[in-house]
């Protein structure tokens, strides 16, 4: 059993010394240990692997020394900027306020620049919240004082609660429980350590994630504005895509009356999703809905319980069966990947889906040898795609359909256009691969599958629909 524990320790020699002695008098073993100074002072993380009767005995022992933190202690840090004029002893005045409240300064930074004033930015460590707008009405008198975020400093100033602070800011944008913020200070820890491993700036791990939750909670509800169009393929058959600002791309091809979806987006906009299919689809709710899922990402399974039936490939099928189980799937497989994907799904609320609803009406190829390989055919209503399975450049189980009739094909995220993202998609886009490193499995390989597509496509103007982005139109001369 595997249990990782948010310590707070004493910022002194053999703090760490004490704890690893007690885990090891109890004869467990500890698996990992992340802790940055610069980043936060006092929060060291430890995974620990143990039976269930020997971790509970280190809850009691790591309590009883005071290293667990305890959510009742309410305590943070708040940044400030005062604009002092630069003459000797300007800053006095406020020092000798900071001093009458009582608070202690964490963080201290200022340095000239060529104007008559500096910008001190000082981080005050302050245990009762309701002092900071009495200090703050005060020191107004002083000079013009700014609340700052530390997204905007140059740096995250040595604190010994950031991560609480930080994470309290993420649940609060995206509205999540308390109980989804403890699993989540984990997952943040670990993507700041993997990429801090790697010789990356934990700084900008921090400032991305937030960026993230930022922009997934600009978009919820009334701001759930997606770029919906019209695509008429004949008579009786169109494409409706909807192009949400965060998330996959879901298309729907309406044809002779019935209607089949092609991948879902986000859990954390059901609601707003569901109201764009009621509007598009008035019988919505009495129709048997059926999707069809090009690969199983986070962001294109979110809404996969809404749906009666779930036509997958047989890798996409093992993945999303491997989630419900409660095992990784083929992303968090990925050391890279797994911090990141652990905190989109609990920044989105995404919940595995029962297996049982997939169908899967292909055989994969177990190692397939070309960038892309026939596995199989589809034909819904007047459509008839042939179905190709990637090599997994992109990840693996991930398909592309082609209709070579009617010059139509499905990509998912093996071919986007990227020239036809809105503004929200594309600064939403920029921000999985600074955590993830590549939002490819092998970015090389899904680059020979992109290469492979336009190759397999005949002669004719074609409508490219990916899973990112407006509709392609490509046209192949003889």
């Amino acid at each position: 059993m595997k249990k990782t524990y948010v310590t707070s320790m004493p910022n002194h020699i053999g703090a760490f010394l004490k704890a690893s002695r007690c885990f090891s008098a109890l004869g467990i073993n500890i698996t990992r240990v992340s802790y940055n100074k610069a980043v936060d002072s006092h929060t060291l993380f430890i995974d620990a692997e143990g039976t269930e009767e020997q971790l509970e005995k280190a809850d009691t022992e790591l309590q009883k020394i005071g290293y667990l933190q305890s959510n009742a202690n309410k305590t943070s840090i708040v940044l400030l900027e005062f604009r002092l004029r630069d003459v000797p002893g300007s800053v006095t005045d406020i020092l000798t306020l900071i001093n009458d409240f009582n608070f202690n300064i964490s963080y201290i930074s200022s340095q000239e620049n060529g104007t008559d004033y500096q910008l001190f930015k000082m981080g005050l460590y302050v245990e009762d919240s309701d002092k900071i707008s009495e200090f703050l009405k005060e020191a107004e008198k002083l000079c013009q004082v700014r609340i700052i975020n530390y997204n905007s400093s140059e740096k995250i100033y040595d604190n010994s609660i950031f991560y609480n602070n930080y994470v309290m800011g993420l649940t609060q944008m995206s509205g999540l429980s308390e109980e989804v913020g403890k699993e989540l200070l984990v997952h943040v820890n670990l993507a700041m350590q993997t990429l801090d491993e790697q010789g990356l700036s934990p700084y900008r791990t921090f400032d991305s994630i937030s960026k993230f939750a930022e922009l997934l909670g600009q978009s919820k509800g009334e701001a759930y504005t997606p770029r919906i169009s019209n695509h008429k393929i004949t008579d009786n058959t169109e494409i409706i895509l909807i192009e949400p600002p965060c998330g996959s791309n879901t298309a729907i091809i309406k044809s002779n009356g019935k209607y089949l979806f092609i991948d879902s987006g986000y859990a954390c906009y059901g609601d707003e999703m569901l109201k764009i299919f009621r509007k598009l689809i008035p019988d919505f709710d009495s129709i048997k809905k059926t999707v069809l899922v090009t690969h199983a990402d986070v962001d294109h399974c979110g809404l996969l319980h809404i749906f009666d039936e779930i036509i997958a490939s047989t890798k996409t099928s093992l993945c999303l069966g491997d989630e419900f189980l409660g095992l990784d799937g083929y992303r968090e497989r990925n050391p890279l990947h797994k911090p990141y994907i652990s905190i989109c799904k609990l920044l989105t609320s995404y919940k595995p889906i029962n297996p049982a609803k997939i169908k899967v009406l292909w055989n994969d190829v177990d190692k397939p040898r070309e960038p892309l390989t026939q596995i199989g055919f589809f034909d819904f209503e007047e459509l008839h795609f042939e179905v190709y399975e990637g090599k997994g450049g992109h990840l693996p189980g991930e398909i592309v359909i082609i209709d070579y009739q009617h010059h139509i094909a499905f990509t998912g995220d093996i071919y986007i256009n990227t020239h036809g993202l809105t503004p929200e998609q594309a600064k939403y886009n920029q921000y999985a691969p600074i955590l993830m490193t590549s939002v490819d499995t092998d970015a090389m390989l899904c680059a020979e599958e992109r290469k492979a597509i336009i190759q397999r496509l005949g002669v004719g103007d074609w409508q490219i629909f990916g899973a990112h982005g407006f509709k392609k139109d490509y046209s192949v001369n003889t």
